[in-house]
């Protein structure tokens, strides 16, 4: 009953936002009266009113009350919507909450006229929240992010099991179809790159690739600028993480058959500290020849998980697996939550960006799925493959191996799958880093 709840809430949500769209028209007439409101509030022009009066008419004049839009208001409750599912459902609460209270801060109406700049908004320049945001354009705080993942992660299970690292690499499906998809909506190249990096399910990887190919700043060959994507996309990326118990267990049930669900794998293997200090420093020097786009993102995950398995940094894998990582989400969160500002994100692009994220991330764990039941036609009884580990391949981390981990107790309660789904997740991050390396290189 509390996912059905959910998804009608998006629909209503996603609804109101497309009646929005009929207040862009509005916005644009009511620039013409904000210009009268700062002339007729300047000293020295004739005004039958007091020195007091005029005072309180200008207040007004500037407040929210006098300026907001039925944009304003749609985006207001998208940012509540998001904080309910935060504190109720216990949807991803260290990136929901902040990027709803973002959405609300960037959407408090105040005055925007030409020659007018009250250093309040994301996009006026001299803000604190611009100051904050340029981590986002410039892709600083996205690394960051991956340097405290690669602290806190485990990759015992993928050293162990290495030929599940495919499903990583096979649940990214998703990003080249939804990439296509982009191209025939009419997107441009760059932006369809940006677009289709959602179906891996990695805010982080999505924001970064989005601040370099989609910022409203790179010149088409054809002479026009790229659109700003980079609010939507991150929405959108963070979004489906957030509702990965929700859109997956539908797909994993309907592509597997429960006698594939009560497939019984054979325990990790243990591995050794010097496996462990070898797969950090291997891992960066292939990936990085493959792809070397990637090396931000993948650089500072592999230098994470270095200090966290060298044993002699301890300090150094504590700080950037909490305070660090802990920061960075705050203001990642929130800045990204704030540039959904009304006027820039209500948009038909957004509501297709949304369209194409939702596919992309259905296409990314059904991907992922399949490839699992296809290796299984190669192996031998014993060594077989629970297909359910598959959905783990897209990079939400661990919360897509949690699903799969109650999936699977469902079926059995003595069959736990954690261990092994985090080889396929963990993978499906350096998968998606990967593929963002690949269409960087190829977009730029």
């Amino acid at each position: 009953m509390k996912k059905l709840l959910t998804i009608v809430s998006i629909i209503v949500v996603l609804s109101c936002i497309s009646f929005a769209f009929s207040s862009k028209d509005t916005e644009t007439t009511g620039s013409a009266q904000k210009e009268r409101i700062i002339n007729s509030t300047q000293p020295g022009l004739s005004d039958p009113s007091s020195g007091t009066l005029r005072g309180l008419k200008q207040f007004f004049e500037y407040s929210g009350f006098n300026n907001v839009t039925t944009g304003h208001l749609v985006m207001l409750l998208v940012g509540l919507f998001f904080i309910f599912l935060a504190i109720k459902f216990d949807y991803e609460p260290l990136l929901l909450i902040p990027i709803g209270t973002g959405i609300l801060i960037g959407n408090i109406p105040f005055l925007q006229a030409e020659g007018v700049n009250l250093q309040l908004g994301i996009y006026q320049e001299g803000s604190v929240m611009n100051y904050l945001y340029f981590g986002v354009l410039k892709g600083i705080y996205p690394p960051l992010i991956f340097l405290g993942i690669g602290a806190m992660t485990d990759f015992s299970s993928l050293i162990s099991n290495p030929r599940l690292m495919l499903l990583g690499a096979a649940a990214q499906v998703g990003i080249f179809i939804t990439f296509l998809g982009a191209l025939v909506l009419g997107f441009a190249p760059p932006e369809a790159g940006a677009i289709g990096i959602i179906g891996g399910a990695d805010g982080p990887t999505a924001i970064f690739l989005s601040s370099k190919l989609a910022n409203g700043i790179n010149i088409l060959a054809d002479g026009t600028t790229v659109r700003n994507l980079i609010g939507p996309i991150a929405i959108a990326a963070y979004s489906y993480m957030a509702l990965v118990p929700v859109i997956q267990p539908p797909i994993m049930k309907l592509l597997t058959t429960r006698k594939e669900r009560l497939i019984r794998m054979k325990p990790p293997r243990a591995v050794s500290r010097t496996e462990k200090i070898m797969f950090p420093i291997t891992g960066l020097l292939l990936t990085a020849f493959i792809s070397p786009g990637s090396l931000p993102l993948l650089g500072m995950l592999f230098f994470g998980n270095l200090l966290k398995e060298s044993g002699v940094t301890k300090r150094l894998a504590e700080t950037a697996r909490t305070s660090l990582i802990d920061i960075v989400t705050i203001v990642l969160g929130l800045t990204v939550g704030a540039s959904t500002q009304a006027d820039v994100f209500l948009t038909s692009e957004s509501m297709l960006i949304f369209v194409l994220g939702a596919l992309s991330f259905m296409i990314a764990t059904a991907g992922g799925l399949i490839f699992a039941r296809v290796m299984n036609l190669f192996l031998n009884k014993e060594n077989k493959i629970n297909p359910l580990i598959g959905a783990a391949g897209v990079s939400a981390v661990p919360d897509s191996a949690r699903v799969v981990q109650n999936i699977g107790l469902k079926e059995d309660p003595s069959n736990h799958l954690l261990m092994h789904a985090m080889a396929p997740n963990v993978s499906g991050v350096i998968g998606s880093a990967v593929a963002a390396g690949i269409l960087l290189s190829f977009l730029l």
